[in-house]
Order: C-alpha cells, then sequence, then structure tokens
C-alpha cells in the first residue's frame, strides 16, 4: 500500500461535507492539507470555516493551510496556490471538490444561478486545475481527481435541471480533456462519483427532497478518494470512477459501515444508470 505521508493535497471547496471527510482521510497519513475555501465566517445554515476545518486536519495528523479562496476567481486560486507552495515546497495532488447545485427546470433557474453553477463547476475546476498543473507536473506521483459524474449523454439526466447537468458534465469534460493532454507527463486526471446519494450539509439543505436515512457518509467517498490517490499515476488516468467499486477492487466488501442507517433503503445518486 501506498501513503499519502508528506503529499501536499490542494482541496477546493475543503471546509465541510466530501472534501472535509477527503482531507480527514489523508490527514491520517499525515499530508499537508490547502484548504481553498471561502467560509470563513459561521455559516447560517452551513457548518464551519476554513479555520475549523484546519484545526480538525491537524488533530487527525495532518498540516493545514487555510486559504480563503473564491475559484471564480483565477487571482485567488493564483494565490493560495503561491501560499501552498511557499509553505510546503510544492503541490502533489488537487482535488476539485467544490460545486454548486441546484435542481432546478429551465424556467425555475434564475441566471444568476446557472452562472453561479458553471463559474464554481466548471470554469473552477479548469481554473484550479490549469493553476496547479506547472506544480503537478514536477511532482513524483502527481493527480487531479475531480468529483464529478460518468459522462452519459442521455436526456433523462437533463430534462430536470439542464443548468446543473451542464456545470456538473463540464467537469467531467476537463476530466476527459486533460487526461488525454497530459497523460504522457504522467499526471493522472480521474473523476470520482458517489453510487449513492451522499448525506452533508449540502444535501440537508435540499428540505425534504432527501431523507438522512437514505444516504452514505461522507466517509465512502474520502475511503475511495484515498484508495485512487496513492496509485501509481502513469497507470491510473482517464477514469470514471464509482465509489463502492473502488472499494471493492480494494477487498471491502461490507458497506453498511458507511450508510447513514444500515437499514435505510439507498437513494441511487443523480447520473448513473
Amino acid at each position: 500500500m501506498g501513503s499519502l505521508q508528506g503529499k501536499t493535497i490542494f482541496i477546493t471547496g475543503a471546509t465541510r461535507g466530501i472534501g472535509l471527510a477527503i482531507a480527514l482521510r489523508a490527514a491520517q497519513d499525515g499530508a499537508n492539507i490547502v484548504i481553498a475555501a471561502k467560509t470563513i465566517q459561521p455559516h447560517p445554515k452551513l457548518p464551519g470555516t476554513i479555520f475549523t476545518a484546519a484545526a480538525e486536519i491537524e488533530a487527525a495528523g495532518g498540516k493545514a493551510l487555510p486559504v480563503q479562496t473564491d475559484i471564480r476567481d483565477e487571482a485567488q486560486i493564483a494565490e493560495a496556490v503561491r501560499q501552498a507552495v511557499d509553505l510546503f515546497g510544492g503541490i502533489d495532488i488537487l482535488v476539485n471538490n467544490a460545486s454548486a447545485i441546484s435542481l432546478t427546470g429551465t424556467l425555475e433557474t434564475p441566471m444568476k444561478r446557472y452562472d453561479l453553477m458553471n463559474q464554481v463547476n466548471a470554469r473552477g475546476t479548469f481554473a484550479s486545475s490549469q493553476a496547479c498543473l506547472p506544480h503537478l507536473l514536477k511532482a513524483e506521483n502527481p493527480h487531479i481527481l475531480t468529483l464529478s459524474p460518468p459522462l452519459l449523454m442521455k436526456p433523462h439526466w437533463f430534462k430536470n435541471h439542464t443548468a446543473y447537468t451542464i456545470a456538473k458534465y463540464g467537469m467531467s469534460m476537463c476530466v476527459l480533456g486533460m487526461s488525454e493532454e497530459f497523460r504522457k507527463q504522467g499526471v493522472a486526471v480521474n473523476a470520482l462519483w458517489p453510487r449513492t446519494v451522499i448525506y452533508t450539509a449540502a444535501v440537508a439543505m435540499l428540505g425534504d427532497m432527501v431523507k438522512p436515512e437514505n444516504c452514505r457518509k461522507p466517509a465512502i467517498v474520502a475511503d475511495a478518494a484515498y484508495a485512487i490517490l496513492i496509485r501509481k499515476s502513469r497507470e491510473c488516468t482517464g477514469n470514471f470512477f464509482i465509489d463502492d467499486e473502488v472499494l471493492t477492487e480494494t477487498g471491502i466488501t461490507d458497506f453498511a459501515q458507511y450508510a447513514v442507517n444500515p437499514k435505510g433503503k439507498l437513494y441511487q445518486d443523480l447520473f448513473l444508470d
């Protein structure tokens, strides 16, 4: 088994949820985590700030650099990357986790929300990757891991929330293109998506649309991400991984540990047929 000890991981949106779970799993190895996220003051509806996340990461055994970063602004991304390289000497891994969601139809999606989703999801993924790549190209085992779905271009994944699907598929198209673009240089570029809905604070804000007992915990995505990121980058690129499939390959067969309620019926996530 490999290890993330001493590796520097730049994670967008790592204040809470899946991003924080990935950070905490890597911290167990003693990784350096750059928390590139917006929240510096407690949010009225969402838990945590970049500073509370940093405290959790360091308590778990890692080193943390919290940097307030709005990934819609490439100058802020550049500054976060600069601070990461100055403190830790480079960047080994980028996790494109930050994402905005609105499961609304065309007539119910204000253009402001459309722009937000595409600026954070598609543009933010591209910009963060672009900013980190000069340093990843110097790393020993460089990875980009993007939390986005397989590209199943089927009408039913668009009809109820066209704007959101465009934004998430934009992230996946970054994976498709960059994995081939940087294959020869040895940078692994992969996507990871959960089999089931993952219960996070952001999902909780959707209200009665999703019940926690029908979901899994962020830990399953974190464990799958870890299993991917310790692989040899030259032998692992261009994949659209599903979390439980990754863990099955590692020998895990009991997924009840990841369920919010082991007796609950799990909701399959979007974009999976």
